[in-house]
């Protein structure tokens, strides 16, 4: 058997997966993906190691060590993947950019505490510096929520 047999179908299969990873919006596809490029290269080791005979078979033991990588790979992108899903209700790729926390959305500006007259010490909304003092025991329990 010729070498460029398993090798054209394992670029094809490497592209494959390449165009996924890229393409794809939803993780679930783009783990899908990154296990078909492993299993290119897996192709590849196993086709070397036929086409070298090598006594040692030592492209079917990188093999083996993919496939147990592989493994665990999808097992821990799974479990992020499931966390992520219940947190925010979504896996789209696209919205896991707005995972990080700012101060920003927390902070209001100083005549978010006006009342109706635009004076920003009067009676409607109570004593500022009382919701000032709960907003770090606030941003405590955003913390352990998003833990």
């Amino acid at each position: 058997m010729h070498l460029a047999y398993p090798a054209v179908l394992a670029v094809l299969l490497f592209c494959t997966g390449l165009y996924g990873v890229l393409a794809r919006r939803n993780t679930i596809l783009v783990l899908m993906a990154v296990e078909l490029m492993l299993n290119a290269v897996n192709l590849n080791l196993v086709a070397f190691d036929v086409w070298l005979r090598d006594t040692l078979h030592s492209g079917q033991a990188l093999t083996l060590f993919t496939i147990a990588v592989a493994a665990a790979e999808i097992g821990i992108g799974l479990a992020i993947v499931l966390a992520v899903y219940r947190n925010r209700g979504s896996s789209d790729i696209d919205r896991l950019r707005d995972t990080a926390e700012t101060d920003d959305a927390e902070t209001l500006p100083d005549d978010a505490y006006a009342d109706a007259d635009g004076d920003p010490h009067g009676d409607a909304h109570g004593d500022t510096t009382a919701d000032q003092a709960t907003a770090p025991a606030g941003k405590a329990k955003k913390a352990e929520a998003t833990a």
